[in-house]
């Protein structure tokens, strides 16, 4: 009999944060898989840390962080395939993601090649942007706002335009764009009314006004939440 997949969201940084199953399925699964950069640590892992046995088998994802090359379908291929290995031999398989799996999560990479073929489960995890909210004291939404999440990289035209239209925005991996987001931002009014919190949860963690924000560079993992004033129906 075959393994079960599970996509388990570890949350945001912070490893309390982890859902009751996230830690069961960490504790029973035998495999423990998990994305990290060409070179360094995984994220994922250094936050499930504390709920990982010793002696677990580990798969580690190694991904390209470069701009243009991710998702690298080869780099999930051969992983997916490292998986369904461990998978056909009656292995259980915890795929560790950062915040929650469906919410720009890697896993999404590697739940399209194996569950056609394998049993899987997602399991959600909290996401940054509900983390980030909390951390800035910052409520996304209210009454009949609509909340738009918006990722850095896009155009500036494009950014613009969702803004424009958008009653709650959330504008997720900030990093090396945020000297065209402020200018969107700001071009649109909105500086006033814009929070930024990078590391949520973490011990890492910053909240502040954008306004008040006198990084020239910030990390990937830093978000701007801005929510307009509530129209009267």
């Amino acid at each position: 009999m075959n393994g079960t997949l599970y996509g388990v969201g570890v949350g945001p940084g912070d490893p309390e944060l982890l859902t009751l199953k996230a830690v069961r399925l960490i504790n029973e699964c035998p495999v423990i898989a998990y994305p990290a950069p060409d070179t360094g640590d995984s994220l994922a892992r250094a936050i499930a840390a504390p709920h990982i046995p010793k002696g677990r088998h580990e798969i580690v994802i190694r991904t390209p962080m470069i701009a243009g090359n991710f998702p690298a379908n080869d780099v999930y291929d051969h992983y997916a395939d490292k998986i369904s290995a461990c998978l056909k031999q009656g292995k259980n398989v915890a795929v560790l993601c950062e915040g929650d799996p469906f919410l720009f999560g890697s896993f999404m990479y590697v739940y399209e090649r194996l569950s056609n073929k394998f049993p899987a489960q997602v399991i959600p995890g909290v996401s940054s942007i509900g983390a980030c909210a909390a951390a800035a004291g910052a409520p996304l939404v209210s009454r009949n706002q609509v909340l738009s999440i918006l990722p850095a990289p896009l155009p500036e035209a494009d950014l613009k335009a969702r803004i424009i239209d958008a009653d709650a925005i959330a504008i997720m991996k900030v990093g090396r764009h945020l000297d065209k987001v402020r200018r969107v931002v700001d071009a649109l009014g909105l500086t006033a009314r814009a929070q930024y919190v990078e590391h949520a949860t973490m011990d890492t963690q910053k909240v502040c006004a954008l306004s008040e924000l006198d990084s020239p560079k910030v990390p990937y993992f830093s978000m701007i939440l801005i929510r307009k004033p509530e129209t009267t129906p």
